[in-house]
């Protein structure tokens, strides 16, 4: 597994659209979808706004780490 899909899966997870996601976080929906479609790589600093929302280290998100 890679970042889209850990960032899907853990959207996914708690019934959020990317919509929905997007202003909890404060992250633009089209970056989510972006991210998602593996056209680009999430910041560092969105990392850590995705680590910090789904109480994941940011090594899982990136799918280095189970």
């Amino acid at each position: 597994m890679d970042y889209a899909d850990r960032i899907k899966e853990l959207r996914q997870s708690k019934n959020l659209s990317q919509m929905q996601l997007a202003k909890l976080t404060g992250i633009s929906q089209s970056a989510i979808a972006k991210w998602e479609l593996r056209k680009t790589e999430p910041t560092a600093s969105a990392l850590i706004v995705l680590s910090k929302y789904f109480s994941e280290t940011v090594g899982y998100i990136l799918g280095v780490e189970d």
